[in-house]
Parts: C-alpha cells; structure tokens; sequence
C-alpha cells in the first residue's frame, strides 16, 4: 500500500501542523483542508498555518476559519512541540518563507505530500506522485486507500475544488478518466459543481476586472505568434483598485489566443516579481520556468525572481523560449 508509512505516522502521532506555499492556490487551500478534515475524524490535534493569507477568492474553502496566518510570537510553539509537520502542495523548503526556519529547527516528523518534480531532501518522508493531477486527488487517495472514507460534505467539496483548480476546470493533459470517476464520487458526496465554479472563478470584484482590462490591453507576442505574454506592474494594481490574488487565472487567457503556443504572465510583487507560465501540447514550460529559478509541470509553471529588473529579464525568457516549440 502507497500510504502505509503515512497511516502509521498519522495514527501513532497526536499534534500535526499543516502548512502549504506562499500565495497559496486552490490545490494548497484544498488539500490542507481536506487532510485536516481527516486528522480531526481520528481524534488527532491539528493547526493549519500558513506563512500568506488565504486569498480572498478561497475563503469559501475556510468557512470555520481554520486557517492560521503565522505569528512567530504566536505559532513557533505551536510548531516546535508539534509531533509532525505536512508540508502540502510545494516540494522546497523556502516555499513557506517565514516559517522556514522554525519549521526546519523543530524535531517533529517532517512530510511532503505533492505532486511536483524535483523535491529538495528536507523533511523525513516524502509522498510525491508527479503523476497526479493535483494534490488535492492525493489527499482524495490518501483516504480511500486508507480505508478511511469522506463523511462530510466540506471534504468532498474542498477536495473537488483543488481538483478542478489544479486541471484548469478539467482541462489540462493530466485529466485522466480517473480524474473524472473522482469527481463523480464527490458529486454523489453532494457536491454542486455549479456553485464550486462560481466561487472560484465568478467571484472577482470590479478591481479584478478592471484590472484584467489593463492585462488584456498589455498583451503582446513573439516569434511569430506562437508566443503570447501579458505584464502586470504594481501601478495597475494600484490604478484599478485590485490586490495579487485578483491576477490568478489571468495567463490562461494568452493561451487563447489563436497560434499561441506557449502563454507568458509577468507581474510585479512587492518583493521581486513572479513569472507565470503556460504551454499547449507537449511543450515543457516547467524546464522554461527551471531556467530562471521555477519549475512546475509539463504544461503549467511559475517562477518568482528577486534582484533582477522584470523589464530586463522579459526579453530574456521570451529568447530562451524559442528552442522549446520543437515540442509542441
């Protein structure tokens, strides 16, 4: 059994601490949801502590507000005397910035459950299976090869909007017929795949439309079509009320437009700057992204860059990306 090594650490442990990456996604909000629900059902001690607030578009997946944004002066205990920490959904330590440290110092029981490539060798076990579409359908594994089962209706809808998140609305290459008997099992669950989508992706406010109009109108190409970026600096945020989490599901729309190949979103944090990117067919965008410091999966990844100029650096991946259309 994949899991055994995890059951035995979830049922001879009491204190758990859940934490998942910076700017957390659906995926991260799903699956440290989803796995809490379960350690809670086997009596079991658990803080969900992340290092970002959750972005207002997943609040719904918190209703209870579980979710802990860390306070050292508050959660360094809490994580130090904890018997085990899940890191979810990220596979490199600095991924949860603030906690880093403490996370690294404490001597409890350190766990990867993901689905990224190329893992740092940082914790004590490691559940990764680059193959799955999401974490949030490991979590879903995790629980019925366990012979546990979802008992209510707030695990099966946080598990499904990670899933539907994760494949681009059941999109992307990896939404195997697998994928589509989970969704159909959540469904008999009761989840409404109606109100799910409407929360995650018809939920924006006016900023976040307005500022997808100044991403839109900043859309421009390269290598003869096949590329197609947007940039987002922090005076569009600013100029059209938005905040970051509005930018989230703004690269797919390069991939639209016709002859696009591979979709590029850069956009401005306050510390440094981030790189979205998107591919169609078999392009490796995540061994674009590896270039410059990211990485991801075949056709979605990202990459967060500090000290450099985004004006300086644009040109530089959009070159670097012309050796990948040999794949499409």
């Amino acid at each position: 059994m994949r899991f055994k090594k995890l059951i035995d650490i979830f049922e001879s442990n009491n204190k758990f601490v859940l934490t998942t990456h910076i700017n957390p996604d659906a995926d991260a909000i799903g699956s440290e949801m989803g796995l809490y629900y379960l350690l809670r059902e086997l009596g079991k001690t658990v803080h969900i502590i992340n290092h970002s607030e959750t972005p207002y578009t997943l609040k719904f997946m918190d209703d209870d507000e579980i979710i802990e944004r860390f306070d050292p002066q508050i959660h360094d205990d809490v994580i130090l005397n904890s018997d085990v920490i899940i890191f979810l959904d990220l596979n490199s330590s600095n991924r949860v910035a603030s906690m880093e440290d403490v996370c690294l110092k404490s001597g409890a029981v350190k766990v990867i459950i993901d689905h990224h490539t190329n893992p740092e060798d940082f914790v004590d076990y490691q559940f990764i299976f680059t193959e799955a579409s999401s974490t949030g359908e490991i979590i879903y594994d995790i629980i019925y090869e366990s012979g546990y089962k979802i008992t209510k209706l707030k695990t099966a809808e946080v598990i499904y909007a990670a899933i539907m998140a994760d494949t681009g609305s059941f999109h992307y290459d990896r939404t195997t017929p697998k994928i589509h008997k989970i969704a159909a099992e959540l469904l008999q669950l009761g989840v409404q795949p109606d109100k799910i989508y409407e929360e995650l992706y018809e939920k924006g406010t006016l900023g976040r439309l307005r500022l997808l109009g100044s991403a839109l109108s900043s859309l421009n190409q390269a290598h003869d079509g096949k590329l197609t970026y947007m940039v987002i600096k922090k005076k569009d945020l600013e100029n059209n009320g938005a905040v970051e989490a509005d930018i989230e599901g703004f690269v797919g729309y390069t991939l639209s437009v016709e002859g696009t190949q591979i979709g590029l979103l850069f956009y401005d944090l306050d510390d440094g700057f981030k790189i979205s990117f998107r591919s169609k067919g078999k392009i490796p965008v995540n061994k674009l992204a590896e270039e410059f410091g990211g990485g991801g999966h075949l056709n979605a990844a990202g990459a967060r860059l500090n000290g450099e100029s985004m004006d300086d650096v644009i040109p530089k991946v959009i070159a670097s990306a012309k050796k990948y259309y040999k794949y499409y």
